[in-house]
Formats: C-alpha cells, sequence, structure tokens
C-alpha cells in the first residue's frame, strides 16, 4: 500500500511527523510519499500543487494530510476542494467522542456519534459567478450523491446502534426534498431506524442532548457546520480527526487548521492527527488499530499533554509517547 504524507502548512509540519511515528510502530508494509502542498510551497514557486502532485497522489492508495493555509491569490483554487473532487471522496466522516479526562463547553463525556456529510456537492459545487452587484452560488442535490451517502450512513449505523437521523432544510430549500427522501427510502430498505430534524433544530439538540444520537448523515455546508460545532463538545478542534472516503481512495485530516499562530513552537496537540492515524489503520483493515485508543488514554492519564490542555509537552513528545505504548502493547 502506498499513502502520500502532506504535511502541508503551519502546525501540520509538526502534528503529522508525530502521527507518523505513531502509524511506524505498527511495523507495516507502507510506503510512504511525503509530497510538499500548500502556502509555503506556493511562496516558493507560485504553485500550491501542481499537476504532477496530484497524478502522485492518484498514484497512492491513502493520503495523510496536515493543514494548509488559504493562498492569498484570487486565482488560487481550495487543494482540499481539488484532492476531494479528483478522487472522488464523496463522505466526510467525523467522530464526535470525547477523550479520557477532557470535557468540552457542556462538561459531558456520555456521547459517542459520527458526523456523515456528503462531501461532493451541495453548496461546494464550484459553481459559482462573483460580481460587483450580485454573487451566486449553485446548490446542486443529485439522486447519485444522496444515495451513495445515505448507503455509507446506513452502513456504519448497522455496525453501531442502526440509528440515523437525516438533517436537513426541505422546508426552505425545495433542493433538500429529494436528500430527505432518498435518505428515508435509503433507511428503510437497509433496516435502519431512521428520523429527521431540521438543521436549525439539529444544532441545539446536539449541544444540549448529544448522547441521544449514533449516525448523522447531512449534506455538505450543514456537515462542516455541524462537525466543526461539535468539537466544542470534546474540547478543541484540536482533537478531532477526520475521513474523507471514496470508492478507491482515502484522505486523512485533522480538523484544525494551520494555526501560523503557534506554528514552529512544537506546542501544537497531535492527538487529532494520531487519531487521523487510528481511522486510517481501520480502512486499511488493521485489526490493531483500536490500541490507539488505549495508547492515547494512557499518555492524557500521565499528564503527558501539550499546554493547550494544560501540560508542557511537546508536539513530539506526545508523538513519541504514544508510539512507545503502541510498540509495547501490540
Amino acid at each position: 500500500m502506498k499513502l502520500a504524507v502532506i504535511e502541508g502548512d503551519g502546525i501540520g509540519r509538526e502534528v503529522i511527523p508525530a502521527a507518523v511515528k505513531v502509524l511506524d510502530a505498527f511495523g507495516l508494509e507502507l510506503e510512504k510519499v511525503p509530497l510538499e502542498l500548500g502556502y509555503t510551497r506556493w511562496e516558493k514557486t507560485g504553485t500550491a500543487m501542481s499537476s504532477d502532485d496530484l497524478e502522485t497522489i492518484k498514484g497512492c492508495d491513502a493520503v495523510l494530510f496536515g493543514a494548509v493555509t488559504t493562498v492569498p491569490d484570487p486565482s488560487y483554487k481550495s487543494i482540499l476542494l481539488t484532492i476531494r473532487k479528483e478522487l472522488d471522496l464523496y463522505a466526510n466522516i467525523r467522530p464526535i467522542k470525547p477523550l479520557p479526562g477532557i470535557t468540552g463547553v457542556t462538561g459531558r463525556s456520555d456521547f459517542d456519534f459520527i458526523i456523515v456529510r456528503e462531501n461532493a456537492e451541495g453548496l461546494y459545487s464550484g459553481i459559482e459567478e462573483i460580481g460587483p452587484e450580485f454573487s451566486w452560488t449553485k446548490r446542486i442535490i443529485t439522486r447519485k450523491g444522496s444515495e451513495r451517502i445515505a448507503e455509507y450512513a446506513c452502513k456504519l449505523a448497522k455496525g453501531r446502534k442502526k440509528r440515523l437521523i437525516i438533517v436537513h432544510k426541505s422546508n426552505v430549500l425545495k433542493s433538500d426534498k429529494l436528500f430527505l427522501d432518498i435518505c428515508r427510502q435509503t433507511a428503510a430498505a437497509r433496516g435502519v431506524e431512521y428520523e429527521d430534524m431540521l438543521i436549525d433544530s439539529m444544532a441545539y439538540s446536539l449541544m444540549m442532548h448529544p448522547e441521544r444520537y449514533d449516525i448523522v448523515v447531512t449534506t455538505n455546508l450543514f456537515g462542516d457546520i455541524l462537525s466543526d460545532m461539535c468539537a466544542a463538545l470534546v474540547g478543541s478542534l484540536g482533537l478531532v480527526p477526520s475521513a474523507n472516503i471514496g470508492d478507491k481512495y482515502a484522505f486523512f485530516e485533522p480538523v484544525h487548521g494551520s494555526a501560523p499562530d503557534i506554528a514552529g513552537k512544537g506546542i501544537a496537540n497531535p492527538l487529532a492527527a494520531i487519531l487521523c492515524v487510528k481511522m486510517l489503520l481501520e480502512w486499511m483493515g488493521e485489526a490493531r488499530f483500536q490500541i490507539i485508543d488505549e495508547a492515547i488514554a494512557h499518555v492524557l492519564q500521565q499528564k503527558i499533554i501539550t499546554p493547550d490542555l494544560g501540560g508542557t509537552a511537546s508536539t513530539m513528545e506526545v508523538g513519541n509517547a504514544v508510539a512507545e505504548y503502541v510498540r509495547k502493547n501490540l
């Protein structure tokens, strides 16, 4: 298997090496292909990602990605959106699960759910026009896109509590009626219990009653907003991993950004990137992936934590501690 390793910008250059330490602890036969993409690359060459880079990525099976800083150029085309489109990564998966001893804004730890976001269309269609008097973006909802994200959500639900909630705004956005109908039909056909909720009500309910939910499926923009919002439940964007999944490829990245204000200081929290490695291993079919949860629980208990969690450890010290636990306990 070939894995493209893209550190990107800012703290991506710190958290990804720490996460790779953990990946290496498994001793797998894995060819890592390093690539430099992003703002730093753009500053040096005028190109954030070339067509050759994209072909190299397509020659790999999966991508482990750090973070990227937006290029200050009106003609800049998003690296992330380009990769998602070119690799047809239609499902964005964000697990929302507290880490031991860490609580977010609600102080709760009785929840464990996954947000399944349609990742290829919706308001991120890329079909838009920008002008001085008016601007517009076309929102695309297709049968194919809705069916495959509904199927993916149902597959996850059947492996868990067989409960699905469909999030939409079909009372105002009539295009959501197609998404809602297809999700309902798919869930019924797959034997998955389902209900639906309007996006605004769901945002409130997730903050007030996160323990009620298991698999949440929704459209692109709604999923983007909900998943970042729910990071507050676990304590930080720096603790949440994500996966972008397609039929052939997969792309794993921590939810946090490049955080230029702390980049280069060695204090960035690598746990989200390490949890991305866990998701990568699960996708690969590596049966021992759950030992990463044990390792993270161990380092948290030992207070080997970065300053954002009240500790004094560096990014790499946390990565090394998790990797050492994995090596000793596999």
